[in-house]
Formats: structure tokens, sequence, C-alpha cells
């Protein structure tokens, strides 16, 4: 708390679950002060406990959630030996509150993010070829919560998140050629769990978010050939762990946030926000995928009181600019992974239900509308997922209710 895949924070944050907020005592202090996203649940994260004991009842807020027939009679059975999870070499260092992006080589880039009590700088790389976790260089700062975009040049530009004692503004390239992180321009706003969204143009749109005081509406360009930052349009309304998704015409589309079911549009040519269709309900720290036939794909998170954690779905149109439903997952789930598969189907997996953190894990298939299980994960947890060249799913890090995890696995569609 696709968010603190991966969402987390739980803001959303980037995939990563609840514990993916800042650690610092006046990080957690701020993130109090913010109307709590999931916050009861970091801290009790935080402090090494096991999850909040007085969390929702998952069943009660979602009713259908415990049985899997109710909450999607439609459901497949899973054949025998279909979709598997297999475990792969660990990482050096615990993480949580990291990103986990794909280079042009096909191997993958994890950065920052937080072993307790402290935020990192250090980063590492996964090869595919080998199963195997290996240093690379350090940030220049240390930070969690931040985002991470693969640009049209193959660096990867790292924006914003938590140093441990504040939000940061500042932002960094790595170069993969080089295995090296070098300081870029900084945003006008400091920022902590915002999107960062890659347009056709090359260009960066960061937006919304947090500040040390309040949530943001506004908005910022990033633009890798002048590594400078920019202000455009801002938001109708500030939102922190929602969705930012891009289009297949280029524009982004802004989803929910802790009291939203809203949306917004942005367009790049015009630099401005407008409103679109509304969700069925009120929605952060869920997920956002695009499939292959340019919808988007809605699944889970929670209402701003923490007494709804959702397993219902919802696509959006960019034809008509209108939410409708679609079948629901078998179990509620806030920030689990979601993944477009080669096939054209969705992985989701893990997540946290509002009383434990989740091993198991679905597939939605867009072409009916159903939700069916696939194999579980070896570990409980909140990790990141990224598609590998080769069309399997890596899954890292990530905390399983206790512990930040250094553990990884693979998924086999």
């Amino acid at each position: 708390m696709t968010a603190r895949s991966t969402g987390a924070r739980s803001l959303t944050l980037r995939g990563m679950g609840p514990v993916q907020l800042g650690q610092g005592p006046v990080a957690r202090a701020t993130h109090l002060a913010l109307a709590g996203l999931l916050v009861a649940l970091a801290v009790v994260g935080c402090s090494g406990g096991s999850a909040n004991p007085t969390a929702a009842n998952p069943t009660a807020a979602n009713p259908t959630a415990a049985n899997p027939t109710a909450a999607n009679p439609t459901a497949a059975e899973p054949s025998p030996g279909y979709g598997t999870f297999s475990p792969t070499g660990s990482m050096a260092t615990p993480r949580v509150g990291y990103t986990a992006t794909l280079l042009s080589d096909g191997r993958v880039l994890i950065a920052g993010g937080y072993d307790r009590p402290a935020q990192l700088a250090s980063a590492e790389l996964y090869d595919p070829k080998t199963g195997t976790f290996s240093p690379t260089g350090s940030m220049t700062t240390a930070r969690d919560n931040h985002t991470a975009t693969l640009l049209s040049d193959g660096r990867v530009f790292i924006a914003g998140g938590d140093s441990g004692q504040g939000f940061l503004a500042s932002a960094e390239l790595y170069d993969p050629k080089t295995g090296k992180f070098s300081p870029t321009g900084s945003m006008t706003t400091a920022r902590d769990n915002h999107t960062a969204t890659l347009l056709s143009d090359g260009r960066v749109l960061i937006a919304g978010g947090a500040d040390p005081s309040s949530y943001l509406a506004s908005a910022e360009l990033y633009d890798p050939a002048t590594g400078k930052f920019s202000p455009t349009g801002s938001m109708a309304t500030p939102r922190v762990g929602y969705t930012a998704t891009l289009l297949s015409d280029g524009r982004v589309l802004i989803p929910g946030a802790e009291t939203l079911a809203s949306a917004e549009l942005y367009d790049p040519k015009t630099g401005t926000f407008s409103p679109t269709g509304s969700m069925a309900v009120a929605r952060y720290s869920h997920t956002a995928t695009r499939l292959s036939d340019g919808r988007i794909l809605i699944v889970g998170g929670v209402d701003r009181d923490h007494q709804a954690y959702f397993a219902s779905a919802e696509l959006y149109d960019p034809a008509t600019g209108k939410f409708s439903p679609t079948g629901s997952m078998a179990e509620a789930r806030v920030v689990p992974t979601t993944t477009l598969l080669s096939d054209g189907r969705v992985l989701i997996a893990g997540g946290y239900d509002g009383s434990s953190y989740l091993a198991s894990a679905e597939l939605y298939d867009a072409k009916t509308g159903i939700f069916s299980p696939t194999g579980s994960m070896t570990a409980a947890r909140t990790g990141t997922a990224t598609l590998l060249s080769d069309g399997r799913v890596l899954i890292a890090g990530g905390y399983d209710g206790s512990a930040d995890l250094a553990s990884a696995e693979l998924y086999q569609p």
C-alpha cells in the first residue's frame, strides 16, 4: 500500500502494501496527520508486531470474500499444475517501499526502499538468466516510496520519496551502461506517494502525492532531454493512494483516492486535467492495469475507514469514459501485485485482506470477465511484480505481516 505494486503506506504505494509509509518518527507522525492511509497497520509493522488486531473483519467488510463461490460463482477451478510459483535468488537486503524496473537488457533494477529502521540508498540487479541478485551503484540519496520510470533511452528516472528525515524533491538517473546513479533536476515540490507516468513523447508526468503537510493536486513534467521539471495543469482534487495509467491514445487515467470514486484524465496535448466517469465505489490502494484491448482493470483497494476491503473490480473504457463492473476476486485485496501477462490475462497476487497478508493468487481473463485461482506464492507478501522478457513474473521483497523480506520468487504461467 502497485503502489506504502504495487503502491505502498499504506498509501498506494507501488504495490508494496500498508507498510510502505515512511518509517522515521517524523514521517510516521506526518502520515498519521494525513487522515491515516492504513497508517495504523504501518505503525504496527514498524514496531515489528503483527498486523493490527483491530483491523476490520474481512468477512464482515466483504461478506463474500471468505466464500470464493459466492464472491464469483463462475470462477473456474485451477488446472492441476497450472500457473506455479517457485523460489529464486534472494536480495542482499530486505526491502519494503522500493521500486523494481525492467531494464532494456532484461535485468531488473531494485532500488531503495527501507529495511527497518532505515531508508536505503543501495540498489541491486536481478538477472533472470542466472536467477541471482547482484549489487550495483547506490543512489545519491536514501529514499523509499519514490517512483522509478524506464525512459526511452534505457535509463531509469527516480524521483521524490521519503529519506527518513523528510520528503524529497530531488531526482536522479540510473545508467545501466555504467551501473551508476547521478543527480538530475529537482521537482518544484517535495513529494511522497506520488505517481510517475511515461508519456508517449518521452516526458514523465509526476502528479499528486503528499508533502509534509497535505495531499497534493499539483503536477509537473520531467523532460529527459533537458533534465528539468516544469509545472503543468493541476488535478481538480488532491489525491494520494490513487493510480495513474497511460491510455492507448496518450492520455493518463487517474482514478480514486482515499475518499474519492471520481476520476480525471490528463491530456499531454493541452497540459490539462478534465473529469471523466466515476467508479462504483470510492477506493484507494487499489491497482490499475491496462489490458490488451485498451481498457483499464481496477482491482481491490479499501475504503477510507478501512471497514470495507474490496474484492470487487471495475473496467474503464476510454471510448465511453465510463466505468462498469466486472467479475470479483475470490479474496479482498489491498495493494496486491497485478501484472498483465503475455497472453493477455492479469495475474493478481498477494496483498492484504484486512486481517492477514496473502500468499494466494488469481488470474483475470478479460475475454470472460472472470477471476480464477492459480498457484499460491511461497510466501505471503505485498512486494513488487515485474513481467520478465521470457513471460515469467518476478515477485520480490515486501512485507509478510511480521518482517521485511529479501526473498523472491518466479511465477510461471
